[in-house]
């Protein structure tokens, strides 16, 4: 029986405040449906002092930007992006359109076709998430996206440099200089000078979150997001350094996130738990990352591996750190997370920013029915139908026509019946099943 040495807020606590989220987000998606440009700019100079005469960069702005990133960290960007790129890449070559006869005469297919347009949101409050660019835009036009918006808000009252580098590395075709739910909303819904995507991804705040969510239906998303969260596996193999920097690494995403040790081994738990006191005394972003520690933190202890795969699937968080003897264990076993990082060589941020997996990952236990984003999340699969022989058209027809009825739809019964009649040379009265 799993034993909790430390908990983290009810979820009454939480869905209190997810109710706050949800009202003001109602609110400002119906300002920015009525309002457009007004409503938008209103927006971002209430919540970002940032009212620019076009929230659109021009090329000539995009080059001033570009200019002001190091040589360094645009090698570093690009090193990333190729091996974003390279992923996204081998993932796509492992889709592929189908087409088989299934009877003789019957065609049947799917193919794979990009969204036409997509709208990427690339956080930039606390922190510029240069990477998520790279994770969004480059993985839309890896699939062949035609029409790729990317946004993020000012950075200290302008565009941040290396965002927009990262942005026009990947390939975006228009670059926005907007954050927040008024970013995500005027590129959902459309303005007077922003025309609508069909579809929204990337990461956000809460606010962003709760916007792609009520968005959804009007515009398709990546998958529905919450705060980050992290779960760490580990036995007695690592010590409580490397436990307590890998949950305190992604605590400090902000005062919201989850971060969860899950061992077999009490002495390690007590030991991290410790650990996890005295890295808050020295880390920079501490004041973060002690809050998100003591409201959200969890320390659970089990008895062994099988009863670890139990609990971390019930848990199904967005990030999975496993450190114990055998990492390919949980490999084998687990079927909810976002994704699993193996063994103590790897660890989360190299997820998040360089190795090449995407960090667009479900969150909020979304991880029991979808993965993260990756190329196929751009891709609509279509399916069509051929057939090419009148015997065909009036075999398949003879069926319908009887499975129709069975169900009391005359009218799809008729679809079918005429074809029975005109190539298979059957009288069969009107409104009546095909004997």
């Amino acid at each position: 029986m799993a034993e909790w040495l430390k908990r983290g807020k009810s979820a009454s606590d939480i869905e209190e405040g997810d109710a706050k989220v949800r009202a003001t987000v109602e609110s400002i998606l119906g300002d920015v449906a009525k309002n457009g440009d007004k409503a938008v700019r209103a927006l971002s100079e209430k919540f970002d002092g940032w009212s620019p005469e076009t929230f659109r960069l021009s090329e000539a702005q995009i080059q001033e930007a570009m200019s002001k990133v190091s040589a360094r960290d645009l090698e570093d960007i690009k090193f990333a992006q190729e091996q974003v790129r390279g992923f996204a890449q081998a993932q796509k070559a492992a889709l592929r359109d189908v087409e088989v006869e299934t009877l003789p005469g019957v065609i049947l297919g799917h193919k794979n076709i990009p969204v036409n347009s997509v709208g990427c949101y690339v956080p930039g409050g606390a922190y510029p998430m240069v990477a998520s660019a790279h994770m969004s835009v480059v993985t839309a036009k890896v699939a062949g996206v035609k029409r790729v918006v990317a946004a993020a808000p000012p950075y200290k009252g302008a565009a941040h440099p290396a965002i927009v580098a990262a942005m026009h590395l990947a390939g975006a075709d228009e670059i926005l200089v907007l954050g927040g739910v008024q970013a995500v909303a005027a590129m959902a819904l459309g303005t007077e000078t922003i025309d609508p995507v069909d579809m929204l991804v990337g990461p956000g705040n809460a606010f962003v979150a709760e916007a792609k969510r009520q968005l959804y239906g009007r515009v398709g998303i990546d998958l529905f997001a919450g705060p980050t969260e992290t779960l760490v596996i580990a036995d007695e193999t690592v010590d409580a350094e490397i436990c307590a920097t890998d949950l305190l690494g992604q605590g400090e995403h902000g005062p919201t996130t989850p971060a969860i040790l899950l061992t077999n081994s009490e002495k390690l738990a007590r030991e991290t738990m410790a650990e996890v006191e005295r890295l808050l005394t020295i880390l920079p972003t501490a004041e973060i990352a002690r809050k998100s520690w003591t409201d959200y933190g969890e320390v659970i202890v089990c008895k062994d591996e099988a009863e670890m795969v139990v609990e971390a699937d019930r848990i199904a968080s967005e990030h999975v750190q496993v450190m114990t003897r055998d990492p390919d264990y949980f490999l084998d076993n687990m079927t909810n997370y976002g994704a699993l990082f193996l063994g103590p060589r790897t660890n989360v941020a190299f997820g998040d920013k360089v190795i090449g997996t995407n960090h667009t990952l479900p969150t909020k236990k979304a991880a029991r029915y979808t993965g993260g984003l990756w190329v196929g999340k751009f891709l609509k699969t279509c399916t069509y139908q051929k057939v090419l022989t009148d015997e065909a058209s009036a075999m398949v027809g003879e069926y319908c026509s009887r499975l129709c009825m069975l169900e009391g739809f005359v009218g799809h019964a008729e679809q079918a019946n005429i074809r029975v009649r005109r190539y298979g040379g059957r009288n069969i009265a009107y409104g009546t099943a095909a004997e």
